[in-house]
């Protein structure tokens, strides 16, 4: 799973001031307990003093048993202490372990990671400022989820000799609810929305888009001009900004577990935007990543506009959803 470098500086920026969140109310929780009763004060840096005996023990060159009487005195004498000192806070009415230095999340403590694992809690920062760039990008309401798609703004009569843009809708519903909710296991890998514009692609793109990122998984969304614009910017550059920044954008479109690319067809025409597509197409195909693309144009159409090379990877590897009906905007 790779998130966007903007989106995990983000998440472990907010890791960090938790972990200063908690290590300042501790602090002035046992400034408040000191003042209250001083003899918390002598018994925290008792035990601290045990410690360190303990710990010369260990490195001051004589050889010493676990069960002999020096380390059996040390221990008594914690001991005593921390009794003394349960009794204490007790009194004051707080737990044993009220001035520990416990980290908000058990599995890490806090510093995001299990060995080269992501942790939980690190992975739920991430989700929660991918949503909120999502939620920016795509305009993103709380309308966008499945729970209240409505299918009753389609008409219900045939259209143009086919089936109702209602009844067409239902299916294409069906396939990104299973698509989003079962993600990455769901048989269909990648998807191509084609139709007008003012049909809902963009729409259900938003649909998934959050119900894929509340999963847990990296999502990215951006329009086709500022993918090309952005691969194509280091592609025969001889600025070292220029190519660090095509570099990072490779990785972004690349490397996220779900690719958005929205309104394919509307950029300029260029040479670079053919080479591009290719790129991004081809390459999270190769690496078995999930792609969709939402687009006023068809699989024939790409072809004629991009090449038969890529028409047939799209042909063969996406699964077009045909969008029809009047324009929901114009009703």
């Amino acid at each position: 799973m790779s998130y966007e470098p903007a989106v995990m500086r983000k998440a472990l920026a907010r890791l960090e001031r938790r972990r200063d969140q908690q290590d300042r109310r501790r602090y002035l929780l046992e400034r408040e307990l000191y003042a209250k009763q001083p003899r918390l004060r002598e018994l925290d840096a008792a035990l601290r003093g045990t410690m360190a005996d303990l710990a010369m023990l260990a490195t001051g060159g004589r050889k010493v048993s676990a069960d002999g009487p020096e380390i059996a005195a040390i221990r008594q004498r914690n001991q005593a202490l921390q009794t003394e000192r349960t009794r204490l806070l007790a009194e004051l009415g707080h737990g044993p372990d009220t001035l520990d230095d416990i980290p908000v999340c058990p599995h890490c403590g806090d510093r995001g990671w299990v060995d080269d694992k992501m942790c939980v809690c690190l992975k739920e920062l991430c989700t929660q400022e991918q949503m909120k760039a999502l939620t920016a990008l795509m305009n993103l309401t709380d309308e966008q989820d499945f729970d209240r798609l409505r299918l009753d703004i389609y008409s219900d009569q045939p259209w143009d000799g086919r089936r109702s843009p209602r009844e067409n809708m239902s299916k294409i519903v069906m396939v990104c609810e299973g698509y989003a909710r079962q993600f990455p296991s769901y048989p269909l890998k990648n998807l191509l929305l084609s139709g007008s514009t003012g049909l809902g692609k963009t729409f259900l793109s938003g649909c998934i888009a959050r119900e894929v990122s509340r999963r847990g998984f990296s999502v990215v969304y951006d329009t086709a001009g500022n993918i090309f614009r952005f691969l194509g910017a280091g592609r025969f550059s001889r600025d070292p900004e220029e190519e660090q920044q095509a570099r990072d954008s490779a990785r972004r479109y690349l490397g996220c577990d779900l690719l958005i690319l929205d309104d394919l067809g509307s950029e300029q025409n260029l040479p670079s935007a053919r080479a591009s597509l290719y790129e991004v197409v081809n390459s999270r195909l190769q690496t078995g990543r999930h792609t969709i693309i939402s687009s006023n144009l068809s699989t024939q159409d790409i072809g004629g506009k991009y090449g038969a090379q890529l028409a047939s990877r799209v042909a063969g590897l996406y699964q077009e959803l045909t969008f029809y009906g009047d324009d929901l905007r114009l009703r």
